[in-house]
């Protein structure tokens, strides 16, 4: 049975072509057709309205049907919509149709029986074009959805530990408690000095084995309470609350470092060694306030010092201020 509301479009030059064709789908059960004399007139239709279906003659002056349906092409890729083109030719052989389809026309009608193929050939594309419309509209719809999950995802997929999001929440959180509460938060930053090198050396492979060993192994070196995330390619951060300012000196942290720049990766290259590099920063209740955002930035900035002084660096509150 015909679609009544499928979009239709005819494009022929000719008044008398045209008026054929309009009766036919009209006699058919379709109500949505419209008509151009030019292709000129078919594009500034189909960008005011899309047609879901174009039925247009090949040869037509200032514009053939070869070059509507290039047009056609253009348009539909910027508004994520498939036109299904079919052209009337008196055209025949492999090469003149092979070189349509290159160009993008979907179908043809003989113009000797157009009578016998017009409706069967309407009826198949209304089902083809309403089927690739679909899921053009589905992918769209997946795409946004996925870009909604990603804007909110707080799991970094390589290692299964947090994200820089979701360390900047809990950091947030932890900087709110000293606030009210008291205590103290310490921000560590720990950035892999040789990670590019490591990719560039081995291949990505052994770089993302080497980046899930050192999660593996800070989890078991933290805290049961520290939050620990990847907050860059080569680069972790940990956050921990006490209630001793003595809990948060370079030296609570020392095991971490030690554990990173002392004993070897397994990989599939063999035994690797990483170079580990840790800056740290604590904040107290009577301490300026700062936000995560501006604690975490500050922290970060203080990495290249670590490298080259091969000790944790302490990051003073007025140097994050």
């Amino acid at each position: 049975m015909p679609n009544p509301q499928l979009s239709i479009m005819v494009v022929d030059d000719t008044k008398f072509s045209s008026a054929v064709i309009g009766h036919t789908l009209s006699q058919a059960g379709y109500t949505d057709i419209r008509f151009a004399s030019s292709a000129m007139a078919a594009l500034a239709m189909h960008e005011e309205r899309a047609a879901s279906v174009m039925v247009a003659d090949w040869l037509m002056p200032e514009m053939d049907g070869l070059q509507l349906t290039t047009r056609i092409r253009q348009r539909d890729e910027q508004t994520n919509h498939y036109t299904y083109v079919m052209l009337l030719t008196a055209r025949e052989g492999d090469n003149v149709l092979g070189q349509a389809f290159d160009r993008g026309v979907d179908d043809f009608i003989s113009k000797s029986a157009m009578s016998e193929q017009l409706l069967p050939r309407i009826f198949a594309a209304d089902r083809i074009s309403q089927l690739i419309n679909r899921l053009l509209e589905e992918n769209q719809l997946l795409a946004r959805n996925n870009a909604l999950l990603e804007e909110h995802n707080l799991i970094d997929s390589l290692t299964a530990l947090g994200n820089r999001r979701y360390l900047l929440q809990r950091l947030a959180d932890a900087l709110q408690r000293v606030e009210s509460r008291g205590g103290f938060c310490s921000l560590l930053v720990l950035g892999i000095q040789n990670y590019e090198d490591m990719g560039t050396r081995f291949g990505e492979h052994v770089q993302q084995e080497l980046l899930r060993g050192a999660a593996r192994r800070l989890q078991q070196l933290v805290r049961p309470m520290d939050v620990i995330a990847r907050i860059g390619p080569g680069t972790f951060g940990i956050c921990t609350v006490g209630s001793d300012a003595d809990e948060c000196k370079p030296n609570s942290f020392r095991r971490l470092h030690d554990g990173l720049n002392l004993k070897a990766f397994k990989t599939s290259e063999g035994y690797l060694s990483l170079r580990a590099g840790m800056a740290l920063s604590t904040l107290g209740k009577n301490d300026p306030r700062i936000d995560a955002d501006q604690m975490l930035q500050g922290v970060e900035a203080h990495l290249e010092q670590a490298w080259a002084t091969n000790l944790i660096t302490e990051v003073r509150i007025p140097q994050l201020v």
